[in-house]
């Protein structure tokens, strides 16, 4: 690993430490920070197949009220970064991921209460009218969530890969056995929280249509991707440009109503 190499992915760090508590560009969500890492390392393809498997696991992952959700920006981070330089499996990626994301937990816990110091700076600068304050406020806090991940990356590039290499083939199988276990049980929660929030009854016989076709068809990812999109883009139009109540229109193009009024002239 060379040095922009490395500098590339205190860069992705970084991002994904900021995009774990802005969640507008979803950077921190693994199948993106996983395929920036490969993408600076030169193993894409190892990314991608890694960030869309702990992608899975981190579907019900999410902050609700005071509940902290593990961290997936360390997760998705280090767990790549660890697998591509020491050659290792995909089940070897989660087995680091899991505990990783537990680690990370405690972490942004750890930071997010050192901010609060910044929030009340912000509410006296706001007392007095400074948005500069404010302002700089705001990029501290900011900035700590990105060193938060930063940090643990910059240890991780500067260990030898034999030294990585040999740590993991240390971990006993019975552990990483039951890591990857735990991480397919993860997967089914996840999923099952996700359909619990999406709980919307109109909506359930196109999610039941993809169970069957997934069961009796052969179809790939990119078939029900198309799938879906039709799907969608035929209830959009049902729902918003078809007015209800509206008068049938015939094969001829003319509303039926018209022939009803066309017999009423002729019976006249």
């Amino acid at each position: 690993m060379n040095v922009i190499q490395i500098i590339l992915l205190l860069i992705v760090a970084g991002i994904t430490g900021m995009g774990s508590v802005l969640d507008e560009a979803q950077t921190h969500r693994p199948l993106i920070a996983c395929t920036l890492v490969g993408l600076v390392l030169g193993d894409l393809q190892t990314g991608i197949i890694l960030g869309g498997t702990l992608e899975m696991m981190a579907l019900g992952w999410m902050n609700v009220g005071l509940a902290m959700a593990p961290d997936t920006a360390i997760a998705s981070v280090i767990s790549t970064i660890l697998v591509i330089t020491a050659n290792q499996g995909i089940g070897e990626g989660i087995a680091i991921a899991v505990p990783l994301a537990a680690a990370g937990q405690a972490l942004t816990i750890f930071v997010r209460t050192i901010t609060v110091f910044f929030v009340h700076k912000a509410d006296d600068y706001a007392a007095k009218g400074n948005f500069k304050g404010i302002e700089t406020m705001h990029i501290l806090a900011l900035m700590l969530q990105a060193v938060r991940v930063m940090v643990p990356t910059l240890i991780i590039t500067l260990i030898s890969a034999d030294a990585v290499s040999n740590f993991l083939n240390g971990i006993p199988e019975v552990i990483t056995g039951g890591l990857q276990i735990g991480g397919g049980i993860i997967v089914v929660v996840g999923y099952a929280m996700v359909i619990n929030m999406m709980d919307v009854p109109y909506l359930k016989p196109f999610f039941y249509l993809g169970f069957l076709f997934a069961a009796f068809t052969n179809f790939n990812l990119v078939g029900f991707g198309g799938l879906g999109l039709c799907l969608a883009l035929l209830f959009i139009h049902l729902k918003y440009n078809v007015v209800k109540g509206a008068a049938p229109v015939a094969a001829t193009g003319v509303p039926a109503a018209s022939y009803d009024d066309l017999d009423d002239d002729l019976d006249a």
